[in-house]
């Protein structure tokens, strides 16, 4: 469909699609905005490790700034080609740094069933804040419907796990392969690499708990050693109890991690301002030439934003930063991204229903139900003088786990009520498909 319209970012897809600048300057502006968001939690990732490696030669504002600049170099002057190429690099050296951790943990902690048997038992360790709020060990799900549970299932899971469909840095990727043969080849492939990046993260990130308690030197568990910042339990771990080599090669490992995925937010942050804001809606697809220019300054802002958000965030935000991020973009874009691919009857109206109703709904939720955002944003406590309008369990489900079924529910039957779409746009949308 993006070699149909000649797409080239995904708001460009969805405003192409149903023939609507609204839809495309609207899907750009809020990229641009709320991305920054997502890249101050990988970056904040990265700069946790480098502190933690060279405690003596760099602190966490230094690492956090000079990793940017690094990035926001090589993403001005190469676009979106110079980003796939660093990607195919990083990718290797993720993979082999990734086997490498999972491997080396196993071995350190006596094999895979020692492991899991002995994070079995150390229920009785567990926190009694987190206790309360439901954890029952690091081998079982929390407590039903605990505060816990809520935050696991819908916002880590849910959240991350949706929302990670609309991601508008991944979705342009699909738009530059010459066809869906293409595609298929890369499923084998990234269905593994997702699995080895996404999967050792959590199973050594548990196990990481065995190795502390057990350590002399620490005797507690992760969330302890770290001080209560859960950031850092992963760099910590790996600088005690991994050779030096391996700590290097890890190094590089999640910076090009890091540098993957912020490479490719920042590319998609300038071109929705420069090619969806500026030169489709505000320029009338006009004066072209303003458009890389005015791409680089977004760019730029955008990197300025991720900085000051890098060192304003609080500790412990990378996982609830990035499910917030996620779950903004599944309940704006997602519905009307499946009506796009899927459905020919779905209408203009009805994406534009969808889209205000996602967006505007997740803000609302996060403004004045979500307690964690709520709170910390402190508008809700300005005007109501209390810090969140409901009481559990809404104060800890995740924005998606409601506004998503709603956004979908207007998208279809907005759709299914208004003027459709001229038939021989929808099938030039769908030919060879």
């Amino acid at each position: 469909m993006g070699h149909n319209l000649d797409a080239h970012t995904f708001p460009e897809l969805l405003g192409k699609r149903f023939n609507s600048k609204s839809i495309q300057g609207f899907s750009g502006l809020v990229i641009f905005l709320f991305i920054p968001l997502y890249s101050a939690a990988v970056l904040i990732g990265a700069a946790r490790f480098l502190e933690t490696t060279f405690p003596a030669y760099i602190n966490f504002n230094v690492a956090l700034l000079i990793y940017t600049l690094i990035i926001c170099a090589y993403v001005l002057a190469g676009g979106l080609k110079g980003v796939m190429y660093t990607d195919a690099l990083q990718g290797a050296i993720m993979f082999i740094g990734m086997t490498a951790l999972l491997v080396f943990t196993y071995v350190k902690l006596g094999g895979v069933v020692v492991a899991h048997q002995a994070l079995g038992s150390l229920t009785a360790s567990v926190p009694p804040k987190l206790v309360e709020a439901g954890h029952m060990g690091w081998t079982s799900m929390p407590k039903f419907g605990s505060t816990l549970w809520w935050n696991l299932v819908s916002t880590i899971v849910m959240g991350v796990g949706i929302g990670v469909l609309t991601q508008p840095q991944l979705a342009v990727r699909f738009m530059t392969v010459k066809s869906n043969k293409e595609i298929n080849r890369a499923v084998l492939v990234g269905g593994v690499f997702i699995l080895f990046m996404t999967g050792v993260a959590f199973v050594v990130g548990a196990l990481s708990n065995v190795y502390f308690v057990n350590n002399p030197a620490f005797g507690k568990v992760s969330l302890a050693v770290a001080g209560g910042n859960i950031d850092k339990i992963i760099p910590i771990f790996i600088n005690s109890a991994m050779p030096t080599w391996f700590i290097y090669l890890f190094m590089l490992t999640l910076l090009s991690a890091a540098m993957s995925t912020t490479s490719s937010q920042f590319h998609a942050l300038g071109t929705s301002i420069g090619r969806d804001v500026f030169e489709k809606v505000i320029l009338g697809g006009k004066n072209v030439k303003y458009t890389v220019p005015i791409t680089r300054v977004g760019i730029i802002l955008g990197v300025i934003a991720t900085v000051i958000l890098g060192y304003k965030l609080p500790g412990s935000v990378i996982a609830i930063a990035t499910a917030i991020f996620f779950g903004l973009c599944a309940s704006t874009f997602l519905p009307s991204y499946i009506g796009a691919l899927f459905w020919k009857g779905m209408t203009k109206a009805g994406v534009m229903a969808s889209m205000f109703t996602g967006f505007f709904g997740t803000a609302f939720w996060l403004l004045f139900i979500h307690q964690k955002e709520s709170e910390a944003l402190g508008l809700c406590k300005f005007i109501f003088n209390k810090p969140t309008l409901a009481k559990f369990p809404w104060v800890v489900v995740d924005p998606i786990v409601i506004m998503l079924p709603v956004s979908l529910a207007v998208a279809f039957s907005v759709s299914l009520f208004t003027k459709k779409m001229n038939k021989e746009h929808v099938n030039a949308c769908f030919k060879n498909i």
